[in-house]
């Protein structure tokens, strides 16, 4: 097992946030599917079926993991 610590490059860290900024926008037109999930909830989630919770699921967690994994660094660098 290698001690080494893995590095992120710049450019890969680019294409995870454009793939992930594009996965929570998409469809772009008329209105992204996260923007409208998250109000549906905010809203008192009245009618959403499993359909629609997975939906907001799919389209929230690309960038919630995205997030955290940037939380994480940055802790992790603060410390060190």
């Amino acid at each position: 097992m290698s001690s080494q610590k893995e590095k992120v490059s710049p450019s890969s860290m680019l294409f995870l946030f454009a793939a992930a900024i594009g996965l929570a926008l998409a469809p772009f037109t008329p209105e992204p599917h996260l923007f409208g999930k998250v109000r549906w909830v905010l809203g008192g989630a009245q009618g959403m079926g499993t359909r629609d919770w997975f939906d907001l699921l799919m389209h929230g967690l690309p960038i919630t993991i995205l997030s955290l994994w940037a939380l994480w660094k940055f802790i992790a660098r603060a410390r060190a």
